[in-house]
């Protein structure tokens, strides 16, 4: 455990971070990256280019600090951070390099308030922090391995169907190249995969939301094509559009997330927006295989009908449980009469009367934009926030 005289320490610097703001951590990547490249095969170096994954690590960084005292506040993203890390394969040595260049930038840019006591002080935080994440990451990485069809770091998959879902999102179904039996998961996690894209110079990994409920033997993921040049975005998404086949093999870590459908007797509302919908075909799926009784309401908006992925798949099993369904189009390409096709943006203020705001389990999965909107909405009504469950695409934000 951390000493009082440490945490006091820790706590004298928070006017340091919060001045020096992401700078802080851009310096942290930069170090490390000319230190040790070989940690650019994990990192998101997408997330690197655009800024958001130092401003995530900064705000964690300032998170860890003004909690010191109450680390309980920090359990769910501890969780959550952990989950991540496994699905990069993150491993103990890794702390330990990103402990030594998370020191040295702090002595580096503060060299006068970087006294010995201060970097004591961080330095028994950033040990006393990593082994949380040691040990958890550890425990997931048992549990995963010796689970009926599990397996630890990377397994090599073959991609037996590609399917278009919409005019940007394509399924990719994949099985283990060994035959083997596959481990299950909960409906809403993701899976990650390791690919060496056309045109990178270092291994890629990304997570994708499992779309599917859990089968024993095969795992589908649905990829969004990002059509943005800024930043690289997009590179690993259009390899897979463009270059992953039938056939084809890529390097898969088992599933991971804290985000997940979570069996219950109140009503379920599932709500997203865009390629936010993989993870609520799982849900929809696992729910009508285990439940019929279930009351589900399944709300979601995209730009248009061209970008509507599982119109189908959704109707079969929304009709087959008599589950109520809504949907938004921003710019709707066709004038549209039906009560549950709605024109712009998702407003649930029209929908109010049919929604369980008093009693159901609320899941949100989309842009950040977009759940920030909703989650004011459902709060208005009265939706308390321990009923509200939601998944970030990318580096983490709160709502």
């Amino acid at each position: 455990m951390l000493s009082n005289q440490h945490i006091e320490i820790i706590k004298s610097t928070i006017p340091l971070l919060e001045s020096a703001g992401p700078a802080l951590t851009q310096h942290f990547y930069q170090r490390m990256f000319a230190h040790n490249p070989e940690l650019k095969d994990i990192f998101n170096m997408t997330h690197q280019k655009s800024g958001r994954q130092s401003v995530a690590l900064f705000e964690a960084v300032a998170a860890y600090a003004k909690n010191i005292e109450n680390l309980a506040a920090l359990s769910a993203a501890v969780e959550r951070i952990a989950h991540k890390h496994t699905s990069f394969h993150i491993k103990a040595d890794h702390y330990q390099i990103v402990g030594h260049h998370l020191i040295e930038t702090l002595r580096e840019l503060a060299p006068e308030a970087f006294t010995p006591a201060v970097e004591e002080a961080w330095t028994e935080a950033y040990l006393f922090l990593a082994q949380i994440f040691i040990d958890r990451e550890e425990e997931l990485y048992q549990l995963r391995e010796k689970a009926l069809g599990g397996w630890r770091g990377t397994r090599r998959f073959v991609v037996v169907e590609k399917t278009s879902e919409s005019k940007l999102v394509t399924s990719f179904v994949l099985e283990p190249e060994d035959g083997g039996k596959v481990l299950d998961f909960q409906p809403g996690q993701y899976l990650g995969i390791q690919v060496s894209p056309t045109g990178s110079d270092n291994v890629e990994i990304r997570q994708y939301s499992l779309s599917q409920a859990p089968t024993g033997t095969s795992y589908r993921i649905s990829v969004k094509k990002e059509q943005s040049s800024e930043h690289a975005d997009g590179l690993v998404s259009n390899y897979l559009h463009r270059e992953l086949n039938v056939g084809s093999t890529l390097d898969v870590m088992p599933p991971a997330g804290d985000f997940f459908y979570q069996p219950s007797d109140a009503p379920v509302v599932l709500i997203s927006a865009g390629v936010g919908c993989t993870p609520m075909q799982a849900m929809l799926q696992q729910i009508g295989k285990q439940d019929s009784s279930q009351q589900v309401t399944y709300l979601h908006a995209c730009e248009n009908e061209l970008q509507h992925s599982f119109v189908d798949e959704t109707a079969t099993i929304l009709a087959a449980n008599g589950w109520q369904q809504h949907t938004w189009y921003r710019e709707p390409q066709d004038k549209h009469e039906a009560t549950n096709c709605h024109n712009g943006m998702m407003d649930l203020s029209a929908i109010k009367d049919s929604l369980p705001v008093h009693f159901g389990e609320f899941y949100l999965c989309g842009p950040v934009g977009f759940m920030q909107a909703v989650v004011a909405q459902l709060e208005a009504m009265d939706v308390e926030r321990s009923r509200i469950h939601y998944e970030v695409f990318g580096p983490h934000a709160n709502l």
